[in-house]
């Protein structure tokens, strides 16, 4: 029997993202199940990189890539966000700061950033 294949997404608890990035990454990246790990802001709190909440993050990361055997992490930022209200700017810059944190994690994966604009469509972010 094959093995499922998981991914991992870092994004905000806003449900207006969840829909369409799990879809993008489940056809983008041939997966059967997206793992994901919510926080309001969540770019804000991986790009600020301290605290407890970013170990317990590690954490969660931690079951679905040595669980699940996830082989992609996306840290997601989206328009209108309540949790983290910057501008545009600030978020993809808060964006790549958190592929930078998340990668020297040293997980088995490759992480990639995601943008949310006010269609609520995805954008990878270069």
């Amino acid at each position: 029997m094959q093995q499922a294949k998981f991914g991992t997404v870092f994004n905000c608890m806003d449900g207006r993202t969840q829909l369409q990035v799990n879809e993008f990454l489940r056809e983008k990246y041939g997966l059967d199940y997206v793992d994901t790990i919510t926080e309001p802001g969540i770019d804000g709190i991986l790009s600020a990189n301290s605290g407890e909440l970013i170990e317990y993050l590690k954490q969660k990361a931690g079951i679905s890539i040595n669980k699940h055997g996830s082989g992609i992490i996306a840290i997601v930022g989206h328009h209108d966000c309540a949790g983290n209200p910057v501008d545009k700017t600030t978020h993809i810059e808060q964006v790549k700061s958190s592929i930078d944190v998340v990668s020297s994690w040293g997980f088995p994966a490759e992480v990639i950033g995601i943008w949310v604009n006010e269609n609520w469509e995805v954008e990878v972010i270069e």
